[in-house]
């Protein structure tokens, strides 16, 4: 693999996510917003605080409170690092490093996969179908974890390969512990790749390449490497809430439904409101998120129409050990994001988590597809043109896919959850008489900051009694329902004053009873 071909496919990576970017704003979902907002306070000079709440489960009861208490800190610093370039904060320049991480992972993969095959042409495969992702494409330009992810894992398979032949190099175990580091300052479930590469090096003590010594040399190595990026967040962590990690992740647990989520107080999930689910429930739950998370392999995971062909080179590189960890880790995925956090897992997360996976994955599928080939070959089947005519088809339909699925992302479905009539909303506000200091109670807090400026925090789970509580917890007399929360049953709200409406939005005054 020559520099120029993987120049081109930089090129080509930054190319795709620049020109979605162009019909893309605004950050457009929740989890983009909290992240750029969270950009936006460190360019600032603000630090890891947020003048708006987008779940209770920290324990939280005041504004400004700390940042980052159930969503990792990373996605945010990147976010931040172009606005500190630029010197403005605008989601342009928050989106600048982005854009450069979404370019390096298709030479990435196109590397990884050359490892497996030396074959030129099914490396740039590889790296072509990382460019066109389907699912991911709209996804890659945001802030948001999904390139952020992609680079780590593709880098960690690369990391790990030279360790195949030599476990005994120390650089790459501590490597590899940096890289889980970073991955679980990404999202709190990048903590598996510690694990998987605690599994890595067992891997070696029990294939006897590694005697105890270096066994538990290159555990402790891995693990500083790790704790270089993890301590001074563990640190922070340990001296706002007196743990390692924020309640807030672990409280997830015990959700009846994604929506208790935005429970308020985040007391009310306990062990107890759970059991008393009854079993039936709980299974069910959890067999649906399994049901769906499995759809989201397919379809997420595996782009649709390389999937066979991944499933194909899986099996034609079962022995390869960065294979074997690779099934185990989307493995303890599924079971995590389907058992343990079934309302988060099929709402998305095991979709993002999966995301360190996909070079894997990418780089896989042409090595399936030509096993297959050279199968049927073998057997007289089919000649060396026929390879190529393949991989070309299998190429296109992807890139038909990628575009099918990025125009139905952006225009049919619209890009946006309705941040675009917050600037609207808070003139009327003004109108009303609200404050600089009152706070707006929202659906997507860190939209609504972000639009406005103004404190925000969001509609908690449990109608106009939980409401009210928040109302009274933080100061916020201003209730917005969007179209989509308001839905036709607006009497549920009717103990509040009702303003008005402005593009779909109604707007109330809490008053104190």
């Amino acid at each position: 693999m020559t520099f120029r071909t993987y120049l081109l496919l930089f090129l080509l990576g930054l190319a795709v996510p620049i020109f979605i970017a162009q019909y893309q704003p605004i950050p457009g979902y929740l989890d983009s917003d909290y992240y750029f907002a969270g950009g936006v306070q460190l360019a600032r000079g603000n630090g890891f605080t947020e003048p708006y709440l987008w779940n209770y489960l920290d324990g939280t009861t005041s504004l400004p409170h700390p940042s980052h208490s159930y969503w990792m800190p990373l996605a945010s610093i990147v976010a931040a690092l172009g606005m500190w370039l630029t010197g403005q904060t605008t989601y342009a320049s928050g989106r600048l490093f982005f854009f450069l991480v979404a370019a390096l992972v298709p030479p990435i993969t196109a590397a990884l996969a050359y490892t497996f095959s030396k074959r030129r042409d099914l490396a740039i495969t590889s790296g072509i179908l990382a460019v066109f992702c389907v699912y991911n494409a709209s996804f890659l330009g945001v802030t948001d974890n999904f390139g952020i992810f992609m680079l780590l894992g593709g880098l960690y398979f690369l990391v790990a390969t030279p360790l195949i032949e030599d476990p005994t190099r120390a650089r790459n175990w501590f490597l590899l512990g940096l890289l889980a580091g970073l991955m679980n300052l990404s999202r709190t479930d990048g903590l598996l790749w510690l694990g998987i590469t605690f599994l890595f090096t067992f891997y070696f003590l029990l294939s006897k390449r590694h005697i105890p010594r270096i066994f538990f040399m290159s555990t402790v190595i891995a693990l500083l490497g790790f704790l270089l990026i993890m301590a001074p967040w563990y640190a922070r962590n340990f001296n706002i809430y007196g743990t390692l990690m924020s309640p807030g992740g672990s409280r997830a647990l015990w959700l009846a439904e994604y929506d208790q989520t935005f429970s308020y107080p985040p007391a009310l999930l306990n062990m107890d409101s759970f059991l008393a689910l009854g079993w039936n429930k709980i299974l069910m739950d959890r067999m649906f998120a399994f049901r769906t998370n499995l759809m989201s392999g397919f379809a997420a995971h595996g782009g649709i129409v390389p999937f066979p062909f991944i499933i194909a080179g899986i099996i034609y590189y079962r022995k390869d050990e960065r294979v074997k960890l690779a099934g185990i880790a989307w493995l303890i995925l599924l079971f995590v994001m389907s058992f343990l956090f079934p309302f988060a897992g099929a709402r998305g997360a095991f979709f993002h988590a999966g995301a360190a996976l996909q070079p894997m994955w990418w780089a896989l599928a042409p090595l399936g597809l030509e096993s297959i080939l050279v199968s049927l070959r073998n057997r007289g089947i089919g000649n060396d043109n026929n390879r190529l005519i393949f991989r070309s088809i299998m190429v296109m339909v992807t890139i038909i896919l990628t575009v099918y699925v990025v125009n139905l992302r952006l225009f049919t479905l619209g890009w946006g959850e309705g941040e675009d009539k917050y600037p609207a909303v808070e003139q009327y506000l003004l109108e009303k008489g609200i404050q600089p200091e009152d706070v707006v109670i929202v659906a997507n807090a860190p939209g609504y900051y972000l639009a406005t400026g103004r404190p925000a925090i969001s509609i908690p789970y449990g109608g106009q009694k939980s409401i009210r509580a928040v109302s009274d917890q933080f100061n916020a007399d201003y209730l917005v329902l969007d179209p989509k929360n308001a839905g036709s049953n607006l009497k549920e709200y009717d103990q509040f004053i009702y303003l008005g409406e402005i593009n779909g939005a109604h707007i109330y005054k809490i008053e104190d009873q």
